[in-house]
């Protein structure tokens, strides 16, 4: 195909805008999704064919400015410059017009081609809002296409223009401030001419009068002058407009965002609110919105573990006799025996990734896609805050009780490298649903649904009391939530589950290889004959500090790869499913803490292990592993004393 007919286009706008959506529309089955190279960053590319044209689409991660507060607004202003796309098709939020127009006018200061998708315009219609598309197109000298991402309305339109741009040359419009930063702006752009980046010198500018760490640190290495320059009308600024220079641009650019709203927007007077919008009442609200998240939540873990374990069951049945006919066929020699250990990792995942998981997925992106994430994350947000992060992180701890694996994916949701990290070791305390299956089928069973309550709560606090030790020992202070309220919209059901196969698909990517390779490892050394001796070198730690019987160290081992096996290989090996003939209640609870909280199981350690090095995953393997040993002994201590 010829290069002319070949049109690259990348999707670009904040949170929440309908982008993703878009995208699934143009590209369908035609996409993949990756991580941008060097980074933990999501990347998503599909292809499009149209018009007797090739359409290459990049989904731009989701973000409120382009500054360098985080490391998806760094990779997306750098590949809008350094790639030359042939067209910018920036997705604007009509119901909330002014916010979008704020990192609207960012992209147009980079001068590359942009279409607008005033999207979602069913919505804005429903709330009164009316849009003058031809006065706001005429005011941004780009083109404007309303669109209703959810129906496929107007998008392809979006491509049409798309293909008209990359014949057409698009004018540039300069979209001014005021008289004092506009006389800043040119005198530094006369400075820059003449330096070796590839971005537009009034972008430079403006950049380094926002003190842009990036741009400053090129400026002062090839433009030292001009840096120079830079400090003394950033003084300037400061002292006329009495605050702090990037504040000075920020205010401008909303001052300017907020007038052409003024001119370009009407909203009917004397409406009832809707449905959406009484919602929107209840939900935020300091007392019926925590109601309403307790209900919603509730209700969701509810669905998922009735309907999980429901699966669970069918498919161990399913499964149960797989052993035996393994065994008929090809005997219980050490070869054969191995290969089953594979043979059982896999069908263990299954049972993991499609009981539990299928189900909590779909749930969570029904709930993102319906706008209440967003609220849990805001009604969170003061508590997050005092563990050193922000709202953000709950989603990943709501992840994590479904599974750790995904929880700590999720992390790449947090803005700063610090927030993450912090946000990812308190994910790998969370209990799983392996987990609950110990704490519910143990001590909820033998000593009381009270007592496995109670040893959630405690997790809880737990979780919060290293959250705020390790805000401490990490420096830095935790990023403001800057994430606006999106609609009540009726969830896209293709979306949903497009997003629920993308994240399982890549929790099965990751987990499978090291959980078959960890069971095949384990079972070795269980035919090897070595599991007597390691009991026997692990009771000093099972039986003299935890007070628990000595096979309890083989059985953690075996935990490793997946957390409820303990309670499986407990029942194989003291023969009895009856735990309360064989263990007492405080051994029931002390085995419990310690399961809850040591080494996270070898598919979360491998997510660690991508995600922040092997160095780090290491230092959180062993020191959770150490925590959860001195912890479980102080609780058996103390059960000791009160579980008389």
């Amino acid at each position: 195909m010829r290069d002319d007919n070949k049109i690259n286009i990348v999707l670009a706008g904040q949170g929440n805008s309908g982008k993703s959506t878009i995208f699934n529309y143009l590209t369908g089955l035609h996409q993949h999704i990756g991580n941008w190279a060097g980074k933990t960053i999501e990347k998503a590319e599909g292809t499009l064919f149209y018009r007797d044209h090739m359409v290459d689409v990049l989904d731009l991660p989701g973000i409120y400015s382009l500054t360098t507060v985080s490391e998806e607004e760094l990779i997306s202003r750098s590949y809008i410059i350094k790639q030359n796309p042939d067209c910018v098709i920036n997705v604007v939020d009509s119901t909330n017009l002014e916010r979008s127009l704020i990192f609207t006018l960012q992209l147009l200061e980079l001068e590359r081609p942009v279409i607008i998708a005033l999207n979602m315009t069913d919505l804005a219609k429903r709330k009164g809002i009316t849009v003058d598309v031809k006065k706001l197109q005429k005011i941004l000298n780009v083109p404007v296409i309303p669109t209703i991402a959810s129906r496929g309305s107007g998008l392809t339109r979006l491509v049409d223009k798309a293909i008209d741009l990359k014949t057409g040359k698009p004018e540039r419009t300069i979209h001014k401030y005021g008289k004092e930063i506009e006389q800043g702006i040119e005198k530094l752009s006369d400075q820059l001419k003449g330096i070796d980046l590839p971005y537009p010198l009034r972008w430079i500018a403006i950049k380094l009068l926002e003190k842009d760490s990036d741009i400053t640190a090129r400026v002062s290495e090839l433009k030292p002058r001009a840096l120079e320059s830079s400090l003394r009308i950033m003084e300037e600024l400061e002292e006329i407009h009495g605050h702090d220079s990037p504040l000075v641009i920020a205010d401008e650019r909303s001052l300017l965002a907020s007038r052409i709203t003024r001119e370009t927007v009407r909203i009917a007077k004397d409406r009832e609110l809707s449905l959406n919008e009484r919602l929107e009442v209840l939900t935020t609200h300091k007392v019926t919105g925590y109601l309403f998240m307790i209900l919603i939540l509730g209700g969701m873990f509810l669905a998922v573990f009735s309907f999980g374990n429901r699966l669970s069951e069918w498919l161990d049945s399913i499964f149960s006799g797989w052993h035996d006919l393994w065994e008929a066929a090809v005997g219980t020699s050490f070869w054969p025996a191995l290969g089953w250990s594979a043979i059982e990792s896999v069908l263990a995942l299954i049972q993991i990734a499609f009981p539990y998981i299928l189900p909590f997925y779909i749930l969570l992106y029904l709930l993102e896609d319906w706008g209440y994430i967003a609220r849990i994350s805001f009604l969170m947000d003061k508590l997050m805050h005092k563990m050193g992060i922000h709202g953000k992180a709950c989603i990943s701890f709501i992840i994590g009780l479904g599974c750790n694996v995904p929880g700590c994916l999720s992390c790449r949701i947090m803005e700063s490298k610090r927030e993450r990290f912090i946000t990812a070791v308190l994910v790998t305390l969370v209990p799983c649903s392996a987990v609950s299956v110990i704490v519910f089928g143990l001590v909820g069973k033998y000593v009381g649904l009270l007592w496995a309550l109670g040893l959630y709560i405690f997790a809880t606090v737990l979780i919060f009391i290293v959250g705020k030790i390790s805000s401490k020992l990490m420096i830095g202070e935790p990023v403001e939530l800057i994430m606006p309220m999106p609609d009540y919209k009726t969830p896209n059901i293709k979306t949903i589950f497009s997003q629920t196969w993308d994240s399982l698909k890549e929790f099965i990517y990751i987990a499978a290889p090291i959980v078959i390779v960890s069971g095949v490892v384990i079972q070795g050394i269980n035919l090897a004959g070595w599991m007597p001796a390691i009991a026997s070198v692990m009771s000093p730690v099972t039986v003299n500090w935890l007070g628990l019987p000595a096979v309890t160290g083989i059985l953690l081992i075996f935990g490793i790869l997946r957390k409820e096996l303990i309670l499986v290989m407990l029942a194989a090996y003291l023969g009895t499913t009856d735990f309360n003939e064989v263990l007492t209640s405080q051994q029931m609870i002390t085995l419990a803490v310690v399961s809850m909280f040591y080494v996270p199981c070898v598919a979360t350690i491998s997510v660690l292990w991508k995600e922040y090095g092997w160095k780090k995953a290491l230092v959180i393997t062993l020191a959770e592993t150490a925590f959860a040993i001195v912890l479980a002994g102080l609780v058996k201590r103390g059960l000791d004393v009160f579980m008389v």
